[in-house]
């Protein structure tokens, strides 16, 4: 509901009110172990998602002082559209407001983590979506840049596959981040990839029961046909040519260069090579290599069969929708 009323408000106090609707919800979902964990993890949630959205109320509200009007579409203030900016980095996790991200993820189950990756960020880039004629390019571009440099270079040296993927997607953002104001329907087919493949690694990482590097080592046992195919969408996220997630990076990159900004493009695309080398490392451990001593992780010898079909669809849609990039294409 919060999700739904963000994207189709016009006025500033409604798409605010979603968004507190939308922090709320996900409150109780991610402190429902009872674990101090989670606790933890949902206390910075609110704390951070409250100032965020005090943020946009104070944004919204000194672009009305001066412009006499509360639409979304009309935020024309330079002031308001720098705290904007700002407050929308804080509810995404952009840099520098990215901290409590891989904390939040690291403390909920990994439902509740596929929900922060992908729904919760659905808002706030709808938000960017519908103001980016007047956000500030310079700004925007140097998140996007310190966003990619930094996800793929704090995932290196993470053992825990949620904290992983928090970076994973700080990652992403950056991609995101770097495009909306030249092109913003790139950035929605990006977001939409992204989700895609991210659901389908949360639900398979859920179903193998793995939250970490040594246990990974150890899922090729029980489900080894799951296993390769989380080797191929791991891949995909990375962003290999004949796989999906080729496909917004090649045509961010030429949408990019087109800009005349083939430096930052340049710049992006080796930053991106750091997030493929833990990509590279969670899909060696997914199925090429054997944990090189005995693992305390309890092998499930008695195995739960039964395939889940979203599964199934989601990866096979995360491993081969390049073919048909060109109708997606004239569809965007």
């Amino acid at each position: 509901l919060g999700t739904t009323i963000t994207i189709s408000s016009n006025h500033w106090v409604m798409a605010w009110t979603g968004l507190e609707i939308n922090t709320l919800a996900i409150l109780p979902l991610i402190s429902k172990s009872h674990h101090p964990r989670a606790i933890e993890a949902a206390t910075k949630y609110f704390l951070t998602q409250a100032a965020a959205s005090a943020l946009v109320l104070f944004s919204s509200m000194t672009n009305a002082w001066h412009t006499g009007q509360w639409d979304i579409t009309q935020l024309t203030h330079p002031t308001s559209s720098l705290i904007l900016t700002s407050a929308i980095a804080m509810k995404l996790g952009l840099v520098p407001f990215h901290f409590w991200f891989p904390e939040v993820l690291q403390g909920s189950p990994l439902t509740t983590g596929l929900l922060l990756s992908t729904i919760m960020k659905l808002p706030p880039i709808t938000l960017l979506y519908m103001t980016s004629p007047s956000l500030n390019p310079t700004l925007l571009t140097t998140l996007a840049i310190l966003s990619t440099a930094l996800g793929g270079w704090m995932g290196l040296n993470q053992t825990q596959v949620r904290k992983i993927l928090a970076f994973s997607s700080i990652s992403h953002l950056g991609w995101m981040a770097i495009i909306i104001i030249y092109n913003p329907k790139l950035t929605l087919l990006n977001f939409y990839l992204y989700a895609m493949m991210t659901a389908t690694i949360f639900l398979t990482l859920n179903s193998i029961k793995v939250l970490k590097l040594s246990t990974l080592m150890t899922a090729w046992t029980k489900v080894p046909a799951m296993n390769a195919m989380l080797l191929l969408t791991l891949l995909s996220l990375a962003g290999l040519p004949p796989l999906t997630g080729f496909l917004p990076k090649w045509l961010i990159i030429q949408e990019l260069t087109k800009q005349d900004m083939a430096p930052a493009a340049t710049l992006i695309s080796l930053l991106s090579l750091l997030s493929l080398f833990f990509y590279l490392r969670l899909a060696y451990c997914t199925t090429i290599t054997l944990p090189p001593h005995t693992t305390n992780h309890m092998k499930q010898w008695r195995t739960n069969k039964s395939t889940s079909i979203t599964i199934a669809i989601l990866t096979t849609m995360s491993v081969m929708l390049l073919p048909i990039s060109p109708m997606i294409l004239t569809i965007v």
